[in-house]
């Protein structure tokens, strides 16, 4: 079904999915909103509706719209403001031999077998699971023409990859993968400070790093990068 949802949007027609299981919370039902996929969406758009909470997903914008439900909220970070933890800076220099290479595309030959353990070994229990070629294609391997692969390397062997998108007042972080063998690296955390760190450098304002999910341990990780910005009733705030 389709309908205007949002007076901020404008004249951009939203498709609202029929209610379905949620992928965070259980016993809740969960409809999601996307802009029309026949839209010509440029990064002015993309930058205008993530303003407003939407996220990429694959060719999508999408923004839960929940009719009894507001737990996932849209999650940012200053990151001029941002002050590393102790535990941060150790992840920093923990893996100061890790080289970082930012490119438009990526060998999905390559990629692919890491992504499919990844998966397959921390998300056993979500809707990406069984992991197929086809869906990380069609999820991470089209890139938009804002989109950015930062590989992590070990000499030359890849072990993970960042994938973000470059928008107008910030980055957008799609979504990180990398090989469980590396695990104790700490290289979902690596990756967000080298996306704070890609920020900076760039001059942008933001990094967007979706949604935070009370009660949902997957999602808690996003509080301890700091000062967190929460979109709650149409506005931007301080998280406390």
């Amino acid at each position: 079904m389709t309908r205007d949802i949002s007076p901020d949007i404008g004249m951009i027609k939203l498709c609202l999915t029929e209610a379905h299981d949620c992928s965070y919370l259980p016993e809740r039902q969960s409809t999601t909103a996307f802009v029309d996929p026949d839209m010509t969406i440029d990064v002015e758009l993309y930058s205008r509706m993530t303003k407003l909470g939407f996220r990429r997903s694959g060719p999508f914008l999408y923004a839960p719209k929940c009719t009894s439900c507001n737990a996932c909220i849209p999650a940012r970070l200053p990151v001029d403001d941002f002050k590393p933890t102790r535990a941060q800076k150790r992840c920093w220099k923990k893996n100061d031999d890790i080289m970082v290479e930012q490119l438009d595309g990526i060998n999905l030959g390559e990629h692919f077998p890491i992504y499919a353990r990844y998966i397959a070994q921390r998300h056993s229990d979500g809707d990406m699971y069984p992991p197929s070629r086809r869906q990380f294609e069609d999820f991470l391997g089209n890139a938009w023409e804002c989109t950015q692969f930062l590989e992590f390397r070990l000499g030359d062997q890849l072990i993970g990859c960042a994938v973000i998108d470059v928008i107008e007042n910030g980055l957008s972080a799609i979504y990180t993968y990398f090989d469980p063998a590396f695990s104790d690296r700490g290289l979902g955390v690596l990756a967000i400070l080298v996306e704070i760190d890609m920020a900076q450098r760039l001059g942008l304002e933001y990094l967007y790093l979706g949604y935070w999910i009370s009660g949902c341990d997957k999602m808690e990780y996003k509080t301890n990068y700091r000062p967190l910005e929460l979109y709650r009733q149409n506005s931007w705030g301080i998280a406390e």
